[in-house]
């Protein structure tokens, strides 16, 4: 059952790890097919080096396991993938990680100023990625926290947690923004290390939105 969305979750867990977003079975993937409504998520503490699709778990919206073909549980935060779902219909990926620099800051609540214009894929209406406040993983008051964040932007922080990204196309894209997210992070660590404090000088809104496709590029041979 849903095969290339098993295929996709696991693919991008285990590059999550690679790529040092994700460490000591942290963090967690999603992936909704948009036929069925049902999700294809990452189970819980399971080594990403020995992860196979067959290891993903199919839910339906309302946490019931569908199919665990290796006999394993979803993640224990699985609610909070689901209540992005519910509130977010446009949502068909998620991407939740335990990345350094990200963290970070969800560790201080502090939101991630747009300090660069790359921030404008990231889905942000206040010129911000925010942070949702502190709920204990694998409770329906973290799966509550996340509610207002994911309201506001398709990429935020986790109070004394981690990161969370989603996109309407597919988990590819979901972890793209959580990858960029961390580099954000760093980038926004490193100004206000060498500033000694001082924030550096950011984005609004306004101005995020005012990206469009240059006109001046043409393409005088197409059909």
């Amino acid at each position: 059952m849903l095969e290339s969305l098993k295929k996709d979750v696991c693919e991008i867990a285990k590059r999550a790890q690679k790529d040092g977003l994700c460490k000591h079975k942290s963090g967690n993937f999603s992936a909704r097919d948009k036929e069925t409504g049902y999700v294809v998520i990452t189970p819980t503490s399971v080594d990403r080096e020995v992860l196979t699709p067959r290891d993903m778990i199919v839910m339906d919206m309302e946490a019931n396991v569908i199919e665990n073909l290796s006999g394993l549980k979803p993640t224990s935060e699985s609610l909070m993938h689901l209540m992005i779902y519910k509130t977010r219909p446009d949502a068909n990926a998620i991407a939740h990680t335990h990345s350094m620099y990200g963290t970070t800051f969800a560790l201080l609540n502090k939101p991630i100023p747009a300090i660069v214009y790359e921030v404008a894929n990231l889905g942000l209406t206040k010129a911000r990625v925010p942070v949702a406040p502190y709920g204990r993983p694998g409770t329906m008051d973290l799966a509550n926290s996340v509610i207002e964040a994911c309201k506001e932007a398709e990429s935020f922080l986790m109070e004394s947690h981690g990161v969370v990204a989603f996109d309407s196309k597919d988990i590819y894209e979901a972890f793209l923004k959580a990858a960029y997210i961390e580099e954000l992070a760093q980038l926004y660590y490193n100004a206000l290390t060498v500033s000694n404090g001082v924030e550096p000088k950011a984005f609004k809104q306004e101005e995020l939105q005012k990206w469009e496709y240059p006109k001046e590029i043409k393409f005088p041979n197409s059909k």
